[in-house]
């Protein structure tokens, strides 16, 4: 059985302080993660689904449990004016409750418009089971420090995690006949009724089409231009469907580190997936694997401890390339090379630990058992290294 979720004790502590809104993809756990905090922080909370139309009756008329302490709002933000009803509700009923907001779009978009909530919120990005949270690990990295990896191997996990993704219910599960199922129920909802029903896109079949798509493109260069060509649709158009996308935790760009002591891209981005098992290319799928793994520990530092973390990948303009950098407030702290079965440094990673002054460099190889270090360049096996995340 795995353990709580990784933010769960992070949840609960802001609580105290503010609201707490939790974003991520649809079935991702957010509604399993706010139901443990009831049963094992709370006394009596009032869960209310806005896809619920009892609920959303409820909702409208304010009408909560009197000797509830929390008040869960799963789904509001299909709720058109959803960002001033909250305030107004925490404003009045911030001494009798607490709130909780979940949602599978993006709940820090009113940052950009609308009735402003700064100071009156936590933002976490609920993502799904990576290895170490899969195999009990608890806490994070140290920061800026060299990762620190488990002597043990977690291949069993490893593998399940790279085959079924991370995403709790087909996790644990692991069947191929459920995963294909899972996959189409998935995205059909995702088009069908998620994104229509609060954003307006007049084609949502080619919308649909480009999601499609997406998955035999994910770790590559993100080229909208060759998208616009296969869909026979503007280069507008599918700008916006890949930000919509993104709002719904379907797909992720990484883009390039500028550095000043090399030529580097300024503007292509790679693009990755949320759901990493859509993928049947094994390499694309492993890189993507690692992707979101990172993508996971940056959101962590970001949304609980308020540094600002990004993650990148690095390549110059003469076509060298490293994966993935992860910095913390505009510092590298660590860069990371995948393969799949070279254990023969990058010469890559050489060139821009000296230039970038990247303080530990990673070449993580998913099916060899290593564990080297070649002029200051450590060569993990992926279990190993991934186990040391978060």
């Amino acid at each position: 059985m795995l353990k709580d979720r990784y933010i769960k004790d992070c949840v609960v502590e802001d609580l105290a302080e503010k609201m707490v809104f939790i974003g991520g993809p649809r079935q991702v756990g957010k509604t399993t993660l706010a139901r443990e905090l009831v049963a094992r922080q709370f006394q009596k909370a009032g869960y209310f689904n806005w896809d619920n139309r009892n609920d959303r009756r409820h909702i409208m008329k304010s009408r909560w449990p009197g000797d509830a302490e929390l008040i869960i709002l799963d789904e509001i933000h299909k709720y058109a004016r959803w960002k001033s009803f909250i305030k107004g509700e925490y404003d009045t009923l911030k001494g009798k409750y607490r709130f909780l907001v979940t949602g599978s779009a993006r709940l820090d978009i009113y940052r950009k418009g609308g009735d402003s909530m700064l100071g009156r919120y936590h933002y976490y990005r609920l993502h799904p089971f990576t290895l170490a949270e899969a195999t009990g690990r608890s806490g994070a990295p140290v920061l800026m420090a060299e990762i620190e990896v488990p002597a043990t191997h977690e291949l069993e996990a490893f593998s399940g995690l790279d085959k079924f993704g991370g995403f709790p219910e087909i996790f644990l599960k692991q069947s191929p006949r459920l995963l294909r199922r899972w996959h189409n129920e998935k995205n059909d909802r995702l088009f069908r009724e998620d994104i229509r029903d609060i954003r307006q896109v007049r084609d949502i079949v080619t919308m649909q089409l480009l999601g499609d798509l997406l998955p035999e493109r994910a770790a590559a260069m993100l080229s909208v231009n060759s998208l616009r060509e296969d869909l026979e649709v503007s280069h507008r158009a599918v700008s916006s469907w890949l930000n919509i996308l993104e709002s719904f935790y379907y797909s992720f760009r990484v883009y390039p580190f500028v550095g000043k002591n090399f030529r580097s891209l300024k503007k292509e981005a790679k693009l990755y997936l949320w759901d990493w098992s859509e993928i049947d290319a094994e390499a694309a799928r492993y890189e993507n694997c690692i992707a979101s793994h990172l993508l996971k520990l940056s959101h962590y530092y970001r949304d609980y401890e308020g540094y600002r973390t990004e993650l990148y990948y690095l390549r110059s303009a003469e076509g060298k390339e490293v994966d993935f950098l992860l910095t913390v407030d505009g510092k590298p702290w660590f860069a990371v090379e995948a393969k799949l079965n070279d254990t023969n440094v990058s010469p890559h990673l050489f060139y821009f630990r000296e230039r970038v002054k990247i303080p530990f460099c990673y070449q993580v190889v998913k099916k060899t058992d290593i564990d080297q270090l070649v002029n200051g360049v450590r060569i993990l096996s992926a279990d190993r290294f991934l186990a040391g995340l978060i």
